[in-house]
């Protein structure tokens, strides 16, 4: 074991009782929904709709799926088992529409650390404090990060001081759950997402988070060879904190013509403030060259979310109503993304000063509060190395206030060889933030 992981008291227990029971799934009753109170840390699966590579272990009457190379480092834990050969009856049915035993996350953080315990520690990084604030203002804990497709690193993307083991998915995604039950954020952003139905949608749901998914129309994924599917941006909320009022999914425009960069936006009530908000999940089109494009992306999705927050919807009450109706910036918005864009581009700019009243959580960071962080994303490519800030975390100014946020990691934590590496499953860094709404009601109306 490496020394500064910590070894697990799972190391102790019998290989089945950390396998995966096969519990299978079954549709939600109606009603109101019912508190968990996370006992185990056994997970329902829901099968993949595409090919798996795995075979089926019996342990008892358990089915589960074999991962990895067969590593003697390496553990059948219960995160490993997400994955089923099995196909459901209805190829159709939203995943959101099952039921999922829900788990422990104090113990899948243990299983994580204990299947990572041969590789060095994940990135140490402490919250800044932008303000003093109180637990009662029931703070909003948002992560954005672009999580690095499975099938990009592994064929395409050409990170030339990355080895190719570190990059193995069946440790790679523990690298990427650690850092999601480390921080354990009311609402989840991600981009590059393709083991999404597999992997982050039940295991997530095991975890009390509801989700929505739209894959890009023509992924790159889909030329990589043995790929799991089409990437796309992902977003996860906790469904105990916030009621789902609506869910839209948008494809950009730029130039009168359709792209291959989607965004997810769903409309949230907070269930203990009933303040009601829209969050966005995007990933704009990479590249330099393609600035004037980024930033032509970038006016459609404000223009899109302009008319989204505009608009009110049966659940909310009266208040909400009035807020929406007497603002010209609508219901709030909190926007997530890998922007790809630098802050001296024309997107960065649109979004700065767009009517929708939005600022950067991050240079909440900087000592003048108006400048964003040296690098969100760090790699060394054929083509060279980049170092760049791409990565956003947008809020409206009026409605919330940023309580803190996650520090960036110095180069020294990074490492001569960058991102991604046996440390750290990306090329981006994760952004965390948390946002309370604001309390004084002449910056609502």
């Amino acid at each position: 074991m490496h020394p500064a992981r910590r070894c697990s008291s799972l190391l102790h227990r019998d290989l089945a009782a950390v396998c995966l029971s096969s519990l299978g799934t079954h549709p939600k009753k109606s009603g109101p929904l019912k508190e968990s109170s996370l006992p185990s840390s056994r997970l329902c699966v829901y099968p993949s709709p595409t090919r798996s590579n795995c075979s089926p272990v019996l342990l008892g009457s358990s089915q589960v799926c074999q991962m990895g190379s067969g590593s003697s480092s390496r553990l059948f834990s219960t995160l490993a088992q997400t994955l089923s050969s099995a196909a459901l009856s209805d190829p159709h049915v939203d995943p959101d529409d099952y039921e999922y035993e829900q788990a422990d996350p104090d113990a899948l953080l243990r299983e994580c650390e204990e299947v990572l315990r041969n590789r060095p520690p994940r990135l140490h990084r402490d919250f800044a404090m932008t303000r003093a604030c109180s637990l009662q203002n029931a703070p909003l804990r948002i992560m954005q990060w672009n999580i690095l497709a499975q099938a990009l690193g592994e064929g395409k993307d050409g990170f030339v001081r990355c080895p190719m083991e570190a990059l193995n998915w069946s440790e790679r995604k523990y690298l990427i759950l650690e850092e999601i039950l480390t921080y354990r954020p009311d609402v989840l952003c991600l981009q590059e997402v393709d083991h999404y139905f597999d992997t982050f949608q039940p295991v997530l749901a095991s975890l009390g988070y509801q989700s929505s998914f739209c894959p890009k129309p023509r992924s790159p994924c889909l030329d990589v060879h043995n790929n799991n599917g089409p990437d796309g941006c992902a977003l996860f909320f906790n469904r105990r904190r916030f009621q789902l009022l609506h869910t839209t999914h948008l494809r950009l425009s730029a130039m009168m013509l359709k792209t291959n960069q989607v965004v997810v936006v769903v409309t949230l009530r907070c269930r203990l403030t009933g303040r009601v908000f829209c969050v966005a999940v995007t990933h704009l089109k990479a590249r330099s060259g393609w600035e004037a494009f980024r930033g032509a992306q970038g006016a459609h999705l404000l223009q899109q979310l302009r008319d989204i927050t505009a608009q009110s919807y049966p659940e909310m009450d009266q208040e909400n109503r009035t807020r929406v109706g007497a603002s010209e910036e609508g219901i709030p918005l909190v926007v997530c993304g890998d922007f790809n864009a630098e802050p001296s581009e024309e997107v960065y700019r649109r979004f700065m000063t767009s009517p929708l009243g939005l600022d950067s959580a991050y240079k909440c960071l900087s000592e003048d509060g108006t400048t964003e962080p040296p690098y969100t994303s760090w790699k060394i490519r054929p083509s060279g190395e980049s170092c760049s800030t791409l990565d956003y975390i947008w809020y409206s100014e009026r409605a919330f206030q940023v309580d803190s946020v996650l520090r960036i990691p110095s180069e020294e934590q990074i490492g001569p060889d960058r991102l991604p590496s046996y440390h750290y499953p990306s090329d981006h860094l994760s952004l965390v933030c948390d946002l309370s709404f604001s309390q004084q009601p002449h910056r609502l109306m």
